[in-house]
Parts: structure tokens; C-alpha cells; sequence
């Protein structure tokens, strides 16, 4: 049987995705990471050259993954919201991971700082190039819509005392339709006023 780096990689990547989500950067532990890849702990320091730059590795690839998967286009704000909200309520790993970040980091700079500033760049041209009127509206409307998304997620026992909804599913539903009528509005307000 020869050995496959990739495949290796990639457990490590899973494994490790868990960690940090349950964990935090303090709280992970490599000989956790390496057990549940099935891999020594040899390969980590390899392949992601230790813990600091693993975590900021998985918390990029998870943040390119949903940058990759919704395009927040103005025109098509209240489903691409929508989309958005299903994405987080399917992936709660990347809450999980911005928030031990936002903790552990301190005001810092993050792992990967330039490329993930970068692709949030691209979405700020993408929403001005949409009809935001500046780049400065486009990178309050862009924080706006994350945060109005994310916040769901981040706070759950919130939602749960606020609502005071019994069945969680029910409060998911009631709050992705408040957070897609409210991108709505802010579709409406964003969009260009038609020529005379």
C-alpha cells in the first residue's frame, strides 16, 4: 500500500477543522488532531508547519469556501442572503472557528491577513461595481449583511431566550425570513435610482 500525502492532508484538514471549532488555537491539542487523522504528528508540522499556521489555514479555507459559494450582488441580495444563512446554518464550524479567532487573536493580525483582505476586495469591487455607490457604502453594506447573517449563529442561547421558540428549527426559519425582507430593504436602498 503506498502512501497517499494528499489523502493525508486532508484528514489532517478534517481533523483539525473539528479541533479548532471545539477547541480554539489554545485549547487544540496536535495529538488530538494526529489521532483523529490517523497520521503522526510528524506530518502536522510538515504539511502545515505547526498549529498557529494550521488554525489560520482552516479558518481561511473555510472562509474562502462560503466567499466562493454566495455572490452578494445587490440585484440579488434577498436570495443570495438566504443562501448565505443556509450555508452557516449547515457549516457552524466557521462561527465557531471566526469567533475563537476574534478571541485569541486580540486585535492582531490574523494568519493569511493579505489574501483573506484580498477576497473581501473582490466582493467590495463586485457590490460597487453592482450599483454600491462608493467603496466605503460597499464595505459597511458587506460587513452589514455578514453581520447580520453570522450574528444569528454566533449567539444561539440568544436566540433561544429572545425568540422564546421551542423548537430551534422554527426559530431558524422565523430568523432567516426577517434576515432576507431585511436585505431586501437594504437591496432596495442600495439600488441605483433609475435615469430620467
Amino acid at each position: 500500500m503506498t502512501y497517499d500525502a494528499e489523502a493525508t492532508r486532508q484528514r489532517i484538514f478534517e481533523a483539525a477543522t473539528a479541533e479548532f471549532a471545539r477547541h480554539g488555537l489554545a485549547g487544540a491539542r496536535i495529538d488530538r488532531i494526529a489521532t483523529a487523522a490517523k497520521a503522526n504528528k510528524q506530518a502536522i508540522y510538515l504539511y502545515f508547519g505547526g498549529k498557529e499556521k494550521l488554525f489560520g489555514q482552516v479558518v481561511r479555507a473555510k472562509v474562502d469556501e462560503i466567499c466562493h459559494a454566495v455572490d452578494l450582488d445587490p440585484r440579488t441580495l434577498p436570495e443570495a442572503v438566504g443562501q448565505l444563512f443556509d450555508w452557516y446554518h449547515e457549516h457552524p464550524e466557521l462561527i465557531r472557528l471566526l469567533l475563537w479567532e476574534a478571541l485569541e487573536v486580540d486585535g492582531g493580525r490574523v494568519e493569511g491577513e493579505e489574501e483573506r483582505k484580498e477576497g473581501y476586495r473582490g466582493h467590495v469591487d463586485g457590490l460597487v461595481a453592482a450599483g454600491v455607490p462608493g467603496r466605503a457604502a460597499a464595505q459597511d453594506w458587506l460587513f452589514t449583511i455578514l453581520g447580520l447573517v453570522a450574528w444569528n449563529f454566533s449567539v444561539p442561547q440568544l436566540r433561544r431566550l429572545i425568540l422564546d421558540e421551542p423548537d430551534p428549527e422554527r426559530a431558524i426559519a422565523r430568523r432567516r425570513e426577517v434576515v432576507v425582507e431585511l436585505a431586501r430593504a437594504l437591496a432596495e436602498r442600495a439600488a441605483p435610482a433609475p435615469h430620467p
